[in-house]
């Protein structure tokens, strides 16, 4: 009787791991998906040259989803990714161009390697802002960036006059070139922006999974309360994530504007929403605590090569956002599958035996929620 039920109970756990392993890979066997079904409508979809161009594209998408994926693991939201990104965009050709400085009758043409820290630097304190509204003032995360999305893409659009700031090649003799190096150039025929994403990755990887800040950063998300209880600098974290984020959208801005030669008051335009989608089709929960960098990369993926493989086979642009959002949808729905149903209600213990009937030992004094756990 007793080898029955154990056997039993090993093959429920056996279909229940395969079912769980095949809601966590949803975003792998999404990819394989979609690669096999383009591959079949055009010859030209997975072609290794065809590849790296996708994986070029994805790679902004990535950069945004990982600064993200910070966000929301800590149990917030940020959505001024996409206008941080166009800003800083801005601020790299702004520089590009020249900075005048009138008192001495002068214009400085920063070097590239100066123009990138200077943009990410913008990046960084617009991310502080953010983590200093939410943390310190207690605005609520989406209203907070809500707001910082109109703020920032409204200085863009003054810096520029609406403008887009064009020839960012720079001029040799001033020493300002060589900032197309980021969007075109490749390392052992691999796309610069690709190897950033790659590097990005693996450093935000192991601040998640090898730091103490990466287990406050879970700790805070998963029940902010207990975590300060339990000595984790919540309010430190908190501005340091909106910080990364910050920083992350900075540097798909400068890929993105290098690949244009161009930047322009409006690019990212509604990237955060893509963000967002990369780290919801990766497995992570809108609720905080769970997910990780594999998965946000997979959900980029997942985005930039299904966007890119309707493009290619002719889909319409209207149809395009039909299929984005179905997609979304399912993300968040499997989510729920994964996450809503993890812990189901016990059912009432019965009621303890009279005191009478069982005298109290020593061994008997623990609390019941000692021996649950």
């Amino acid at each position: 009787m007793t080898t029955t039920t154990t056997t039993a109970i090993i093959e429920k756990r056996k279909q229940f791991s395969l079912a769980k392993l095949l809601l966590e890979g949803r975003a792998f066997l999404a990819l394989i998906l979609i690669i096999v079904v383009f591959s079949l409508l055009s010859r030209n979809y997975f072609t290794v040259e065809n590849v790296l161009i996708m994986s070029s594209h994805v790679a902004i998408y990535a950069l945004l989803g990982m600064g993200m994926l910070m966000v929301i693991l800590n149990g917030g939201i940020d959505l001024s990714v996409g206008s941080t990104l166009g800003f800083s965009a801005i601020i790299a050709g702004f520089l590009l161009q020249g900075v005048p400085i009138n008192i001495f009758g002068v214009t400085l043409f920063p070097s590239v390697p100066v123009v990138v820290l200077l943009s990410c630097g913008v990046g960084a304190l617009i991310g502080f802002v953010n983590g200093l509204l939410v943390s310190k003032f207690k605005v609520a995360p989406f209203v907070a960036t809500l707001g910082m999305l109109y703020v920032v893409r409204g200085l863009a659009l003054l810096m520029t006059n609406g403008l887009t700031i064009n020839n960012l090649s720079g001029d040799p003799e001033l020493g300002n070139t060589g900032f197309e190096w980021l969007g075109f150039n490749r390392i052992l025929g691999i796309p610069v922006g690709v190897l950033i994403m790659i590097i990005v990755a693996i450093v935000l990887g192991l601040v998640l999974g090898r730091t103490k800040f990466g287990r406050w950063m879970y700790a805070a998300g998963g029940n902010e309360r207990a975590a300060e209880l339990s000595g984790v600098p919540v309010r430190s974290v908190k501005i340091w994530v909106y910080v990364i984020s910050g920083i992350c959208a900075s540097i798909a801005g400068l890929i993105l504007a290098s690949t244009l030669t161009s930047a322009s008051p409006t690019a990212g335009n509604t990237y955060e929403l893509t963000a967002i989608a990369a780290v919801v089709i990766g497995g992570a929960a809108l609720t905080g605590g769970r997910g990780n960098v594999r998965g946000t990369l997979l959900g980029a993926f997942v985005i930039g090569f299904l966007s890119d493989g309707l493009v290619i086979v002719g889909v319409s642009a209207y149809w395009q956002m039909v299929f984005m959002g179905a997609v979304i949808v399912v993300a968040v729905l499997l989510n729920t599958l994964q996450y809503g149903r993890r812990r189901k209600p016990t059912a009432p213990a019965a009621p303890a035996a009279p005191a009478a009937a069982a005298p109290q030992t020593s061994d008997q004094s623990a609390p019941i929620g000692a021996a649950k756990d």
